[in-house]
């Protein structure tokens, strides 16, 4: 069943989160950019304003309309909020006699909803979740983070002009893995839950029933796909075109700052690392986001196995859009786009693998 709930009571979905001890985080404007920051007042949503991408180009432009959720995706994605960006595994710590000790230091996160979740975010949360949880070692710290997570999702109602979901198969339209759904109109939302925890939520609002007009406008206000112009091929056969020369051209222009790891939804590589005390006595052992474009990367006993930018770019590609088939039985890829908006030289990968697949 579909319920609408108005714009002005859309307060009261905030203050039931808060008074069930959910942190809550939301988009906003930041240095012109829209990112997840806390939110503590629906004043600091992002009304009016609407984003405009292309390669490299990323800006922000007020519109005067009512609405907070009509922008395709922001820098980041949800993902720092169960894949911390840095966090502490375990410390090791040596007695009086000189024996070490060691202790596993698991996060204890505080309930955390996340609103304003787009289609992309949600299917590259499942990509992480398969990584991480749905293996033989499910991992502990992402498990901690995942279990306190309470997701509302918004129908994407514009796409960017760097947005191709519909050719993953990943949005624009919220299918599953929400808590609870919105869809944005001018006067409200119709909204739509999606478990238990959700309906739970859902019972606390002050809700109508949808009527057809406001499912309708609903609808029609879904215009994200149409607008989308990038396709990306199911399975492009990249391990077959590892010696292409094109690999040579995007390698010239690829800087190897790594934004495009950074910025992506599903990526996962990091590094471990020791942080001893200057006495001696301890240490602490943390994982940090690391990226395929550092050198340090494919570092073994006798050096790096990949040297060039064009190694780490063919590397990047070639994993996250056929190796992830074997992994996890699709593309790494959701079709988000950030990684053409946020590189400085404007490197598209849709059109890349159209370069090398053609």
């Amino acid at each position: 069943m579909q319920h609408f709930l108005t714009r002005a009571d859309f307060p009261h979905l905030l203050t039931s989160l808060q008074a069930e001890g959910h942190h809550c985080i939301a988009p906003q404007v930041r240095h012109g950019a829209i990112v997840f920051d806390t939110l503590e007042q629906v004043s600091q949503l992002p009304t009016g304003w609407q984003d405009t991408q292309q390669p490299g180009h990323y800006r922000l432009h007020q519109t005067g309309s009512p609405y907070w959720f009509d922008w395709a995706n922001g820098a980041a994605a949800i993902k720092p909020h169960t894949f911390a960006p840095q966090e502490n595994l375990w410390k090791v710590v040596r007695d009086e006699s000189g024996r070490l000790h060691f202790k596993t230091i698991l996060p204890k996160p505080q309930k955390t909803a996340i609103l304003g979740v787009r289609a992309c975010d949600l299917a590259a949360l499942a990509l992480q979740d398969q990584h991480f949880l749905h293996g033989e070692y499910p991992d502990p710290y992402y498990q901690q983070r995942r279990d306190n997570l309470l997701l509302i999702g918004v129908n994407c109602t514009h796409a960017a002009a760097t947005c191709f979901c519909v050719s993953t198969g990943d949005g624009p339209a919220i299918r599953s893995g929400y808590d609870l759904l919105l869809s944005e109109i001018d006067d409200g939302f119709v909204l739509e839950t999606g478990s238990e925890r959700g309906e739970h939520l859902a019972k606390q609002l002050p809700l109508h029933a949808a009527s057809a007009a406001q499912q309708a406008t609903a609808q029609q206000r879904m215009q994200a796909a149409t607008q989308q112009s990038r396709t990306l091929p199911e399975k492009p056969p990249l391990y077959d075109l590892l010696q292409h020369p094109h690999w040579e051209d995007v390698g010239a222009r690829c800087i190897a700052c790594g934004n495009c790891t950074s910025v992506c939804p599903t990526c996962f590589c990091h590094q471990e690392v020791e942080r001893p005390a200057l006495d001696g006595n301890s240490s602490t052992h943390e994982r940090l986001w690391n990226s395929c474009f550092d050198p340090s990367h494919s570092h073994i006993h006798g050096g790096a196995v990949r040297r060039t930018h064009k190694d780490y770019y063919r590397q990047w590609l070639t994993h996250k859009l056929a190796g992830w088939h074997e992994q996890f039985g699709r593309s790494g890829c959701t079709g988000c786009g950030r990684c053409i908006s946020w590189c400085p030289v404007g490197i598209d990968l849709t059109a890349e693998v159209g370069s090398l697949t053609t």
